[in-house]
């Protein structure tokens, strides 16, 4: 294939991407950002009275955040581009939270992998503002008994060639101010329970685990054995490519760490303990612990088991299952989101060197046109309350709109620190 025809971006977009790429090169160089850098590397290595960042997730509210109005690419492909170079660059200027902007633009190998031998369609509706919203899957596994012969083995390949003749369009394109750099995490799908619901759906899976268990946990297994096999796929075909600097571990969370990679790294063979890997069970969030142990537990403590370094958590609260949760390898960061015992956490967390990762409420920023800056100082002031001396980070996680003000997004992240400060002079 004539890789160049085929991502043929026109003068005016190449002259619009270099424009992108030398601003954010500039933006990248600045010292504030290697501040930045010391916060996360501080965070992320355990180190004593380690200041908490601030994130906020932005893509939930492009609608706000990347207007149409933004862009000026025609082709498919600079706008594509385009829209990663402005992304980080609008991060900054508009949000100014503790975002890195990285001084590489990343690109990741063009692997494909079926997972289970089975396709799983979806429906989605668009919100009032011709945005899609919601969706639902098309459930392939209507009897797990009956249907469970349907999923095979993952089957997994990569196009080296093209994704090496597409770093070295872009090389040519941006190199002169960011170098173009593959960027990987660990490939296997290890949110597992996520896989089921995708597969047979939440009310089929709650009533197998009464009505079928011995089908839940072969389905389990498999879901375990499928991701490790993809893990050690991308490991034996030398596509990993290390994660401990300006990457996210899962949802905006920076890596920053020297703890990684491990003892024993190969400079030239990237290993799955020299990685941070993430997972998470939201799904369960109305299993009993008792249930999460026997169901989920083993089969999430065996996948995360070869990484380096894990995040845990999301959308779930995480302290009804803490018992086994601390028991995960290699545990170094734990969502607490605003269905979580935050009080609870913070006891539980002192003297574990796990990050307390809290996802404040998004209704305070997402629902009122204004924010109300009392209200989400309190809310930040909570935690560090209930926190003390426990490393903390603060990423805003699905927020869908501002309401046109970005400057309430910007206030949020300046109400935070505010706070951040007020506690760390106490």
């Amino acid at each position: 294939m004539d890789f160049t025809m085929a991502f043929d971006i026109p003068p005016a977009d190449r002259a619009r991407l270099r424009e992108l790429a030398k601003r954010q090169a500039e933006i990248a160089a600045l010292p504030v950002m290697r501040d930045r850098e010391r916060m996360w590397y501080a965070l992320n290595d355990g180190e004593p009275g380690a200041r908490p960042p601030v994130m906020i997730e932005s893509w939930t509210f492009d609608r706000d955040f990347m207007p149409e109005s933004v862009f000026q690419c025609v082709s498919e492909t600079g706008r594509g581009i385009e829209n990663q170079l402005l992304r980080n660059i609008r991060q900054h200027e508009l949000i100014g939270d503790d975002h890195v902007c990285p001084s590489t633009f990343d690109i990741g190998w063009w692997a494909h992998i079926d997972q289970f031998g089975v396709k799983i369609e979806s429906r989605s509706v668009k919100d009032y503002q011709g945005v899609e919203t919601g969706y639902e899957y098309i459930h392939p596994i209507k009897d797990l008994e009956r249907d469970f012969g349907m999923l095979k083995p993952a089957k997994c390949s990569v196009d080296r060639a093209g994704t090496l003749a597409y770093q070295a369009i872009l090389e040519e394109l941006l190199g002169e101010f960011l170098p173009v750099r593959i960027r990987t995490g660990t490939f296997g799908p290890t949110m597992l329970t996520n896989n089921v619901i995708q597969l047979m759906g939440m009310d089929a899976y709650f009533t197998a685990m009464f009505e079928a268990p011995d089908a839940v946990h072969r389905l389990m297994a498999f879901l375990r054995d499928n991701a490790l096999a993809i893990m050690r796929w991308a490991e034996a075909e030398n596509l990993l490519r290390l994660n401990n600097g300006n990457q996210d571990s899962f949802g905006t969370s920076k890596n920053f760490t020297t703890k990684l990679p491990a003892p024993g790294h190969d400079p030239a063979h990237v290993r799955l303990r020299d990685m941070w890997g993430c997972a998470n069970s939201q799904e369960t969030v109305g299993v009993s612990p008792a249930m999460f142990h026997e169901f989920c537990f083993p089969y999430y403590r065996d996948v995360v088991e070869p990484m380096g370094l894990l995040y845990y958590g999301c959308c779930e609260p995480t302290h009804p299952y803490w018992e086994d949760l601390r028991t995960l390898p290699h545990l170094k960061k734990i969502s607490i989101n605003r269905w979580c015992d935050q009080g609870f956490m913070g006891e539980a967390l002192k003297g574990t060197g796990v990050v307390f990762s809290r996802k404040p409420d998004p209704n305070l920023l997402a629902v009122p046109a204004k924010l109300d800056g009392d209200a989400w100082a309190a809310h930040i002031r909570e935690t560090l309350e209930a926190a003390p001396g426990i490393p903390i980070e603060f990423i805003v996680r699905d927020v869908y709109t501002v309401h046109g003000d970005l400057g309430n997004a910007r206030r949020a992240v300046e109400i935070a620190r505010q706070e951040i400060d007020r506690r760390r002079r106490r």
